[in-house]
């Protein structure tokens, strides 16, 4: 066989290869950016489900999900009831969380004030208490290299 002989690439080939290498990498990012970010949708989602039963003026419902024994139904109520800090909900958004050692820092903004409720949720039930810090969030640019 001469180099003359020689066979052709198959350039039609060597492209949809290519084609199919990229598309597995860019595949690859968003499924691991998409892990990265609902990391803490657990935790987050509690926090929402906390909140949603103080907007909802279901009191009980909330200091159950608040799981703390040393916390009484009294203390709790006069926190997180009508005459607490952040008085009657009327709205809520659940902004950002931040893992940090055995659980989550959720950032909530609560009837659109400036200062911020922050939870502590641990990773392991769920369980509700008051963040030990605070955290901040970034804007939108942020959370996407968060």
């Amino acid at each position: 066989m001469t180099l003359m002989d020689a066979e052709q690439p198959d350039v039609k080939r060597e492209r949809r290869r290519r084609i199919q290498i990229i598309s597995a990498i860019v595949l690859l990012l968003i499924v691991a950016w998409t892990g990265y970010h609902l990391r803490n949708y657990g935790q987050r989602h509690a926090a929402d489900k906390f909140f949603g039963a103080i907007q909802n003026k279901q009191y009980e419902q909330a200091y159950a999900l608040w799981k703390n024994p040393q916390y009484a139904y009294n203390d709790f109520y006069s926190d997180w009831g009508p005459g607490g800090e952040w008085g009657l909900v009327k709205n809520y958004s659940v902004d950002c969380s931040l893992t940090s050692g055995s659980g989550v820092i959720v950032q909530v903004t609560v009837n659109g004030r400036s200062e911020h409720a922050y939870l502590w949720v641990k990773k392991a039930d769920n369980s509700l208490s008051f963040s030990p810090s605070e955290i901040q969030c970034g804007n939108w640019f942020a959370w996407l290299l968060e």
